[in-house]
């Protein structure tokens, strides 16, 4: 069974219709990248799958493991926290209370900011921000990930660290990822499945799979010619 299994049939904002026929299935520890050009819905669909936004036709269903809302965990472009909460009490914000514990202190150890546990969001950098953020959405335990554009705001070598450490948390916790990214070269890296999402509300146009082991090098020639296919089918898709 799916881990999370939609169908939108449409989705608009007004007159105009964004999402068309869309129809996307994730399956437990699989990582799924969605590319496609600004404006064609990629966000929105992120959206409603986390059931964020509940205003389209269609429908949303969660497999064994995910039966809950909270069962998904989303990792917005921007880190979101509490400024007047210390990175420790942000990260554990979801339990009820304000309160670190072990659990938060461990996930933060994980993604590398042990020792900034009692500093606030202003003292941090904006890749060290989103390292909060990711270890935030882990709190919960999801069965799934969402991730919409996580690393868009930070330099390319911190981009790329950001990459290593969420395909290590992937590997670690078994978890299912739907990363949205204008990002070819993250979208392949990353990815077991690039799925292009068309214009004009075509729907998806193309689903290339990445039949290499995780984890991956990124100076690996095999990445190449899946890059290529990414293009093209971009192109296809009037997306470049």
């Amino acid at each position: 069974m799916s881990l999370l299994d939609l169908h939108v049939l449409s989705k608009r904002f007004g007159d105009r219709l964004v999402l068309c026929d869309v129809r996307l299935a994730l399956q437990a520890g699989e990582v799924v990248s969605l590319v496609g050009a600004s404006g064609c819905g990629k966000s929105t669909l992120l959206r409603i799958a986390a059931r964020l936004d509940k205003d389209f036709a269609g429908w949303v269903r969660r497999g064994e493991g995910g039966g809950t809302a909270r069962e998904v965990g989303v990792v917005f472009q921007e880190p979101r926290l509490f400024p007047w909460l210390t990175v420790a009490q942000n990260v554990a914000f979801a339990a009820g209370a304000p309160r670190a514990d072990a659990r938060a202190l461990a996930l933060l150890a994980e993604v590398g900011l042990a020792g900034h546990e009692q500093s606030l969001p202003k003292q941090l950098s904006g890749g060290q921000a989103q390292r909060a953020a990711i270890a935030r959405a882990l709190f919960t335990q999801p069965g799934v990930l969402l991730l919409d554009e996580p690393f868009s705001a930070v330099d390319a070598f911190t981009r790329m660290k950001l990459q290593e450490l969420l395909a290590g948390v992937a590997r670690r916790h078994g978890i299912t990822l739907l990363l949205v990214t204008h990002d070819i070269d993250e979208a392949v890296l990353l990815g077991d499945r690039v799925v292009v999402l068309g214009t004009e509300a075509r729907g998806i146009v193309e689903e290339i799979a990445i039949d290499l082991p995780r984890s991956r090098d990124r100076r690996d020639p095999a990445l190449a010619p899946l890059r290529t296919r990414v293009l093209d089918a971009l192109h296809e898709a009037h997306a470049l």
